[in-house]
């Protein structure tokens, strides 16, 4: 092991780097600070671009269909398009393409979670929300500063919401799912992973998609390695004897398993919520329906 980070927050802005004997770095590469403002560029100047074409094309229908509006209606008007551009745009493309975006295709790119899962709606909303501060109200200047100081390439939208931005290898071939060992679902069903650092969660899942291509002796060595890293931060402790590749398997899986339930019931609220809302208060009555 050559650097070891001692932090336990997720939010680290230091990537954790382990090298094998056969100089194997264990590593999800970030995405250079060029890349990251060449995507920038071309993303901004897309929203900048539909913002201007929204308001040239809307402010002439806007005063044909209400001629005798008010300054007050057509600040609130502007302020929506300027919000659904500034803020819900970026914020839709970031949350449906799972941290792509026009430019991240072109210059082969991702934002993902600091322990390397995907983003989710907190996390593009944060990025989003603070991008209108740090990029269109002060020209993107702390945005590329932070970028080029910071080891990960992180903005400041990134350094809150606990993301940052990795290559991705084009034609490159997804890793398959890391399986729940059958002999430890048991334990890993009752464990408490909470405490479990996002960048040792990280180096993990990049040594489990990486081993079958290390040697014998290098593999079974940084397993123990990452396994007695990984013990501590979980309760209770995994069965005696238990081979550590597959404890560190069984312990991916099933915070994998617990992020997709909690994503699953965060939809379930949100549909629930929006059909709260759908419905007429006490004692109103829904309109009836046309023939």
């Amino acid at each position: 092991m050559v650097n070891e980070v001692a932090a336990s927050s997720e939010r680290m802005m230091t990537p954790e780097l382990m090298v094998t004997g056969e100089a194997v770095a264990l590593e999800v590469l970030p995405a250079s600070p060029g890349a990251r403002i060449l995507s920038g560029l071309i993303d901004y100047a897309l929203y900048g671009a539909g913002l201007v074409v929204t308001v040239l094309t809307g402010v002439p229908i806007g005063g044909r269909i209400f001629p005798n509006a008010s300054d007050a209606l057509v600040v609130a008007m502007l302020s929506l398009v300027f919000l659904g551009w500034l803020v819900g745009m970026p914020l839709a493309v970031e949350v449906l393409s799972r941290g792509r975006s026009a430019g991240r295709l072109v210059t082969g790119s991702r934002i993902v979670r600091d322990d390397g899962g995907a983003v989710r709606l907190r996390h593009s909303l944060v990025r989003a929300l603070v991008g209108v501060v740090e990029v269109w109200l002060l020209g993107g200047i702390p945005a590329i500063a932070t970028s080029v100081v910071t080891r990960r390439g992180k903005r400041l939208g990134d350094l809150l919401a606990g993301t940052y931005a990795v290559r991705i290898r084009n034609g490159g071939v997804d890793a398959p799912p890391i399986l729940m060992p059958p002999e430890l679902s048991v334990w890993a069903r009752d464990a408490d992973l909470r405490s479990l650092p996002g960048h040792l969660a990280l180096v993990v899942r990049t040594f489990l998609q990486r081993a079958s291509s290390m040697q014998p002796q290098a593999r079974m060595r940084l397993a123990t390695q990452l396994a007695a890293q990984a013990e501590p931060y979980v309760a209770p402790p995994p069965p005696p004897h238990t081979h550590p590749e597959r404890f560190l398997a069984a312990l991916l899986a099933a915070r994998r398993d617990r992020e997709f339930m909690l994503e699953l019931r965060d939809r379930r609220l949100e549909d629930n919520a929006l059909t709260t809302m759908q419905n007429p208060p006490h004692e109103v009555a829904a309109p009836a329906a046309q023939a």
